[in-house]
């Protein structure tokens, strides 16, 4: 079974997935998921939504447009554009909890996206994922400056 931590990761993927897909702010998205979360009754299978999904949707779109440099600078060979939709916001979740989110081991963050990568994408995403991820880690320092 599936840690709060986890859970709440995986629906924020899914929510800046939806943005995404979309083209509408995450933070839209995530105040409908919220909405619909309020209102479901139990049973109704309607995810409530975490303090930390929350936390996470709204450090994202915080630091969104430095995170898509990131993103495009690290990323050899792809343009965000090219990317695979589930890729990009795995990566740009798992870059944001692991720059800027000081409370998650690093290790936690490149397992948990790798993970999703695995659950929602190709068979080629986890080791993209994890590549990428792990030079951000590489270069965090650098980054926050």
């Amino acid at each position: 079974m599936a840690s709060a931590r986890t859970k709440a990761r995986t629906h924020a993927f899914q929510i800046l997935f939806e943005a995404d897909h979309r083209e509408v702010d995450p933070l839209a998205v995530l105040a409908d998921w919220v909405a619909r979360g309020r209102e479901a009754k139990p049973g109704d299978g309607v995810p409530q939504v975490a303090e930390y999904t929350m936390e996470l949707v709204e450090g994202y779109t915080r630091h969104a447009r430095r995170i898509d440099e990131l993103i495009s600078t690290y990323a050899v060979g792809w343009t965000l554009d090219r990317m695979p939709l589930v890729d990009r916001n795995v990566l740009r979740l798992g870059a944001y909890e692991l720059i800027w989110e000081d409370g998650v081991p690093d290790a936690v963050v490149l397992d948990e996206s790798v993970e999703i990568a695995k659950d929602f994408s190709t068979d080629d995403s986890p080791g993209f994922v994890n590549g990428l991820l792990a030079r951000f880690q590489e270069n965090k320092a650098a980054i926050r400056r």
